[in-house]
């Protein structure tokens, strides 16, 4: 049936320890609303929603009248759907991964690698580094969203050195005064918070469990007697303690921007770009990876050495990492969030309550659409029937296919498009 070029999709939940929980779960929401069998279990952590055709979340075809059960195996089958310069680019392959995440404790501090040294960690450790494929990727939030992206401006960092006292025990004397010297020459001011960061994170454990311990005493008195905590970003502090105890990982805070995404706002994640997802409900896209460096806030593997040597020490305020979207001139119910890879695009569609018609519009890409808010009946030369849109549904799009959209809800429709747009 190479004629199909357009069905819905089922995607794969992954129940991590950090997602939110039953009915709170964004992601439980959307699989209920794709297909209204789902049972959500009240206690089970509906985290990620995938969507693509990755080995670890291969999406299932939802049309038994499609011979290939799956996504993956449907692109090995016709790989001309991916578009003639995707399908070259990338070797047959889809080239993206494209996610939901519910987030209710935090992931781990992490950083995702370039293609070179993707390459070597995964021809050294296959085990923990499982393919040779880089991972940037982007979050768009779909509620408040907050996380911890790239190193703080210096004047913040020097801030907290010299207002927290545990702080600067795990970084030394020697190192926060190289760093303050340092502040104004960009290439010595690289070099001596590397040399800071890597000092916190081979500090001795009972060293920075004792100050972790003092500092949370410490906090917890303050905040008891009333005391404002800002100056020891103390509220934050607690919290990530709370989730994970004795990590050395709580003190990474101190170094990176805390940085709260409204819905619609993104944050993109080059390689070698030190983060965390703290809480809240995104939308992500990424390059078809699972490489991934982490050094606290996680029980999995974690390789400090590489992280620290790998990162990017470049101070920067919050607001350099908040990554602009554009209106589309040719569609202004499309916002383009074009980071600065080939593997990925995101759009965000947004249908005003007044459309009654809209028409997702044919691109040199294969696509996924994933409807977030509203109702539609999708149809499509390419599909085998019309197809009932609702919150939670994911489509395919092939190549140099349209669709064309009868909005049945009042209120409009939010989706998002991931697509490559060579």
């Amino acid at each position: 049936m190479a004629e199909v070029k357009v069905f819905p999709l089922c995607c794969v939940v992954q129940s991590y320890a950090w997602g939110k929980v039953g009915q709170d779960s964004e992601v439980a929401r959307l699989l209920l609303g794709g297909d209204p069998q789902a049972l959500i279990e009240e206690t089970t952590p509906y985290a990620e929603l995938w969507m693509g055709a990755h080995p670890k979340g291969d999406a299932l075809i939802k049309d038994n009248r499609i011979s290939q059960r799956t996504l993956g195996q449907w692109i090995a089958d016709f790989p001309g759907c991916l578009g003639s310069k995707v399908k070259d680019t990338f070797h047959g392959q889809l080239p993206f991964l494209f996610k939901v995440l519910s987030v209710n404790t935090a992931l781990s501090i992490q950083a995702h690698p370039n293609r070179e040294l993707a390459a070597r960690l995964h021809a050294q450790f296959p085990e923990h580094y499982p393919d040779n494929n880089h991972k940037p990727e982007m979050a768009i939030a779909l509620t408040q969203f907050e996380g911890l992206c790239g190193f703080r401006p210096m004047d913040e960092i020097l801030g907290f050195l010299k207002n927290v006292p545990e702080f600067r025990a795990l970084v030394g004397n020697e190192a926060a005064e190289e760093l303050q010297s340092a502040d104004g020459d960009p290439g010595r001011t690289s070099l001596a918070l590397k040399k800071c960061f890597t000092r916190m994170m081979n500090c001795e454990k009972k060293l920075f469990v004792d100050q972790l311990n003092m500092l949370v005493k410490r906090i917890s008195e303050e905040e008891a007697a009333g005391k404002d905590t800002s100056g020891s970003n103390g509220e934050l502090l607690l919290r990530l303690h709370s989730q994970y105890p004795g990590d050395i990982g709580c003190f990474s805070i101190y170094f990176l921007n805390r940085i709260v995404l409204q819905p619609g706002e993104a944050m993109f994640l080059g390689a070698n770009e030190p983060h965390a997802y703290l809480s809240g409900d995104c939308v992500e896209c990424m390059a078809c990876s699972d490489n991934t460096v982490r050094a606290g806030l996680t029980p999995k593997y974690i390789d400090v050495d590489t992280l620290c040597e790998m990162l990017n020490y470049s101070p920067a305020p919050v607001s350099a990492k908040i990554f602009p979207c554009i209106r589309d001139n040719a569609d202004p119910c499309v916002y383009l969030y074009d980071p600065p890879v080939p593997d990925f695009t995101v759009m965000r569609i947004q249908i005003p309550a007044s459309a009654q018609q809209y028409t997702v519009s044919a691109l040199d890409s294969a696509g996924i659409l994933l409807v977030i808010d509203g109702e539609a009946v999708a149809t499509s030369a390419a599909a085998l029937s019309d197809i009932t849109l609702t919150p939670g549904s994911v489509l395919f799009i092939s190549a140099n296919e349209s669709v064309s959209l009868e909005v049945t809800s009042s209120s409009g429709m939010t989706m998002f498009r991931a697509c490559c747009l060579l």
